[in-house]
């Protein structure tokens, strides 16, 4: 059995690597169990490879103890009965296998194969006069000799599947930064082609990563001279209508992707809610969402309004050879939209942390001191979070002012009220540093944070002046 630790989201393979060893000596000394590091987590380069680990087998175990370039990375000192009932396990840190058959239009396991073996890493077994029946060529070792697949990192076999009624050729892909899926994909398709066979659909084993299906996306994205800058939820949906990952049944991409499945045990935050009931929470009684929430709102906004019209540039009719540059605007755009709707919760979330800290007991000297330097803490990271709505939104103007400048003239309103936008998010969230920084004892820690802030807020207006000015001289 093994045990491979995979980084998901917001962690480094260096770090994963890292617990991967940690977990691998705390198997040795709690539990007795000798254990082999692989992959990453290796400590010889011989044994990223799982293989090099398992060679012998169990029966091949017993001569590798005590022998430094053999034996176990922990607990491998000495043989002893309880590790003669246990044997070894390995842990490591890898990149997440893809597990994913391609299906034909074929029912013959042979053609399947064939593909099968045009793609896959280790290829084919050489034989003589390249016949399929010809004798199998070896090497001086006796070794049989095979002829490279086109596909690096990469194992497929070829199977019919009886209930779908058809062959299909299915692949793991070991590291998708050497072999993604779209290119995986592209090459069966060329190689199925070539032996008359059609790729009719695709299909993902268990989960995926959210960035394998964006990567995919942008690549069909760009074969198509489509902008890149649109929401992630459309750029997946371009990956499974490509590789027809919906082919034999409906591909629920909620319950697919790994980041989405972790997204579901989150709490419930504003910016899911209808307008109409972000609107009526703010209308209420409650405190939050605030003005800082508000601010980060109208950035938000202000940012979609300029990828709007990135967008609408890049397709514009005769304006084909302009596309990637409309593109690239719409992916910033996209950045700073995704930025600022993550600032929306996290101003409300820095408000609560302060009524949290308001909250600490306070019937000891010692409880008093603590409850004022958290008090102080949260209200420093309350005052830092609009300080980056501002930041984010000065943004704006640079995409504002761009697509009034160049982008589609039929649209050049919205990029003016786009900067509207980006000025009102700038100067509310302005007004939140003030009152939060107000109350920070240590002036130290806000002085040339403030002083930022109001360059920041008189900048704004100069901006805003200036896009405005182009704007109504097109309208």
């Amino acid at each position: 059995m093994t045990h491979p630790l995979i980084p998901v989201s917001g962690i480094s393979m260096d770090e994963t690597a890292a617990y991967a060893r940690r977990l691998a000596e705390r198997i040795a000394k709690e539990a007795g169990i000798p254990v082999y590091c692989y992959e990453y987590a290796a400590f010889r380069s011989e044994r990223k490879k799982l293989a090099v680990c398992r060679e012998g087998e169990y029966e091949g175990l017993k001569p590798r103890f005590g022998v430094p370039e053999q034996m176990p990375d922990f607990g491998g000192e000495k043989w002893t009965d309880r590790v003669a009932l246990t044997g070894c396990t390995a842990v490591g840190a890898r990149d997440f296998l893809i597990a994913i058959n391609f299906n034909l239009n074929t029912t013959s396991t042979r053609r399947a194969n064939a593909i099968a073996f045009d793609v896959r890493e280790r290829g084919r077994v050489m034989r003589e006069g390249g016949s399929p029946v010809g004798r199998i060529m070896k090497d001086d070792l006796g070794r049989e000799r095979f002829i490279p697949g086109a596909l690096k990192s990469t194992a497929a076999i070829g199977w019919f599947i009886k209930e779908y009624g058809i062959a299909q050729v299915s692949m793991n892909i070991t590291n998708v930064a050497v072999t993604p899926v779209h290119v995986a994909f592209e090459e069966v398709v060329a190689k199925a082609a070539a032996r008359g066979v059609r790729v009719t659909g695709t299909e993902i084993v268990g989960l995926i990563p959210k960035s394998v299906l964006l990567d995919a996306g942008r690549y069909f994205l760009r074969k198509q001279q489509r902008s890149l800058g649109i929401p992630e939820q459309e750029i997946i949906r371009m990956a499974v209508l490509s590789m027809g990952l919906d082919d034999l049944k409906p591909f629920d991409v909620d319950n697919k992707v790994i980041e989405y499945m972790l997204d579901k045990k989150e709490e419930e935050r504003l910016v899911d809610r209808s307008v109409t009931g972000f609107i009526l929470e703010t209308a209420s009684e409650s405190p939050a969402p605030g003005g800082g929430s508000i601010a980060a709102v109208m950035g938000a906004l202000g940012a979609a309004l300029g990828t709007m019209v990135a967008n609408l540039s890049a397709h514009k009719p005769g304006w084909d050879d302009r596309w990637e540059e409309f593109s690239d605007a719409a992916v910033r755009g996209q950045e700073l939209v995704r930025e600022l709707l993550y600032l929306v919760d996290e101003d409300t979330r820095s408000f609560n942390k302060v009524m949290e800290a308001f909250g600490l007991p306070k019937n000891t000297a010692e409880e008093k001191q603590l409850r004022t330097e958290a008090i102080q803490e949260a209200t420093f990271y309350a005052t830092q979070v609009p300080f980056r709505v501002m930041k984010a939104s000065m943004a704006v103007f640079d995409l504002a002012g761009q697509m009034a400048q160049t982008g589609n003239p039929n649209s050049v309103s919205d990029a003016g009220v786009g900067a509207l936008a980006a000025r009102a998010a700038v100067l509310g969230a302005w007004l939140n540093v003030r009152i939060n920084a107000a109350s920070i004892k240590d002036r130290n820690r806000v002085e040339d944070l403030l002083k930022e802030a109001a360059g920041m807020a008189e900048l704004s207006r100069q901006k805003e002046d200036a896009i405005l000015e182009i704007v109504n001289a097109k309208i």
